[in-house]
């Protein structure tokens, strides 16, 4: 490892407060060539909406317009990894059905990005980083070298973010889930997609989404794994149910 990376890791894993994390972790991903840099958590606690956590230092408006035109719900790269830890590129494939979001980040210079979860069973909590700039296009190779230092630096930052949140955030001893919910988890942990589960249980896509989130928040749960994690728990899916990944 060149001698300034292992300098600014040591400097990171000596941070103690997320603030000063997330200036290294910028200062880092600017010297391997990343001008943007992304980081959030979202965490729930009992009987209220989900909250988000989050540091970015994306363009001036950005963040407005996201939640002013609600992306979250439909922006690919938050719906891979609450599934997946596995990084993504972004690309205008990844962004086919909302081309609009793919747009949006054209237009301010986050066409060339990637994202890489972190899916936290012991709390719930769901983090993702992400990196990206405007210049040119992120290689395979890239990502691979690259890869090891994001896990580095999202695992710090979400340790950092998980001191700063209610200790025990997210599971409800009292969920009561209706059997519609109990069904849709269950697809969900078989692997199955919101599209498909429409079709075997006759149901819309959006109903699947709506039910979904309807177990989440009654689970506490940040994410689709951590719900099917907090279902078995509960004791409404069988251990058998937990998802590969």
């Amino acid at each position: 490892m060149e001698r300034w990376k292992e300098s600014q890791l040591t400097q990171l894993s000596c941070t103690t407060d997320i603030d000063t994390a997330y200036r290294v972790a910028l200062s880092f991903a600017k010297n391997i060539g990343f001008k943007f840099v992304a980081f959030s958590t979202t965490y729930q606690t009992k009987n209220t909406p989900a909250k988000t956590v989050t540091r970015n230092n994306f363009p001036i408006g950005w963040n407005s317009e996201y939640q002013k035109k609600n992306f979250g719900p439909i922006d690919p790269v938050v719906a891979h990894c609450n599934q997946s830890m596995l990084p993504v590129l972004w690309n205008e494939q990844l962004f086919a059905n909302v081309p609009s979001l793919w747009h949006e980040l054209e237009s301010r210079g986050l066409q060339h990005g990637w994202s890489q979860a972190l899916h936290d069973e012991e709390s719930g909590l769901c983090s993702i980083l992400s990196l990206a700039r405007s210049h040119c296009p992120i290689t395979p190779m890239e990502l691979y070298e690259n890869l090891g230092f994001s896990v580095f630096m999202g695992r710090h930052l979400h340790e950092l973010a998980l001191q700063s949140l209610p200790r025990k955030p997210l599971i409800s001893t009292a969920a009561h889930l209706s059997p519609r919910e109990v069904d849709v988890l269950e697809l969900a942990a078989a692997g199955k997609t919101a599209d498909e589960s429409a079709r075997i249980l006759n149901l819309s896509a959006r109903t699947i989404h709506f039910h979904m989130q309807s177990a989440m928040g009654k689970l506490g749960a940040a994410n689709k794994i951590s719900a099917i994690i907090a279902a078995i728990k509960a004791g409404y899916l069988n251990s058998s149910s937990i998802p590969n990944r």
